[in-house]
């Protein structure tokens, strides 16, 4: 476990997911700089340090001044490119959350607290404590995920179902006679052709469906004042739409992770 000095006190986040990694640099708990890159998952570390190092010239920020670096990967396949990469540029070996030195503080009610991904776990842990418990946490990226805080303050579970990016592509795929089509908020109900009609299935497909699966879970005993905090690259889409929404937290993650980091390098 590193100590942290007064001269290396940045902490660097990592979210590597399955369409992007989304990485943050913090001062304490001052988000200084963010970017993403595409998760391709034949990236080297050669080629993740070459990036690395140009995010932190681009930021004016020094490699050398981070302390420690957190990540919550759900895929296995850049774990040890990226960590390499980080090791290389900034002269430590990051801390997994899942790993057995990384301790959450958040109980874990699945049968199997390990099938549970490790962002889905940060989200959970980030808006309990910035909300309290409980809480639902909506996160819509390359998956549409549920995240629930349970009155206690656990980790109760959750849902997943395809993303609105991930169903249409689904579509044209399967479907001989679809094109693919970009998500748009359609200007009306009915379509009046083919990609008019797969944006508004969509569109609104996605958003009644988190509508009613929010009505419904907040419907379960205990979770009436659930508050509803939403995250993730694609949901700026869906807000307008979503009055549900209580809070929209675009860094959830990170934020979680550097949570977790204040706690575990200490």
């Amino acid at each position: 476990m590193s100590v942290l000095s007064s001269q290396a006190r940045h902490i660097l986040v990592a979210d590597i997911g399955n369409t992007q990694i989304v990485l943050g640099l913090f001062d304490g708990d001052t988000l200084l700089a963010h970017w993403r890159l595409s998760s391709e998952r034949l990236l080297t570390s050669d080629e993740l340090a070459w990036q690395l190092h140009g995010m932190f010239a681009q930021s004016e920020q020094p490699p050398h001044a981070v302390a420690g670096i957190m990540i919550a990967s759900v895929v296995p396949h850049l774990d040890e490119p990226l960590a390499q990469a980080c090791q290389r540029i900034c002269g430590c070996s990051p801390a997994f959350v899942g790993s057995g030195s990384v301790k959450t503080g958040m109980a874990v009610d699945y049968k199997n607290p390990r099938e549970v991904g490790a962002d889905r776990i940060v989200n959970a842990i980030a808006a309990r404590e910035a909300y309290g418990a409980p809480a639902i946490v909506l996160d819509c990226g390359t998956a549409t995920t549920f995240d629930i805080v349970s009155p206690q303050g656990h980790y109760a579970g959750g849902l997943i179902l395809p993303g609105i990016e991930m169903a249409l592509t689904a579509l044209s795929q399967r479907a001989a006679k679809l094109p693919e089509v970009s998500i748009q908020r359609p200007a009306q109900l009915v379509g009046r052709d083919t990609v008019s009609s797969m944006q508004s299935g969509s569109y609104w497909g996605t958003i009644a469906a988190i509508r009613g699966l929010i009505a419904q879970l907040k419907a379960e005993p205990g979770y009436a004042d659930a508050t509803i905090v939403a995250t993730g690259g694609l949901i700026h889409l869906l807000l307008d739409d979503l009055p549900e929404i209580d809070h929209h937290r675009p860094h959830l993650t990170l934020t979680g992770l550097q949570l977790l980091a204040a706690h575990h390098f200490k």
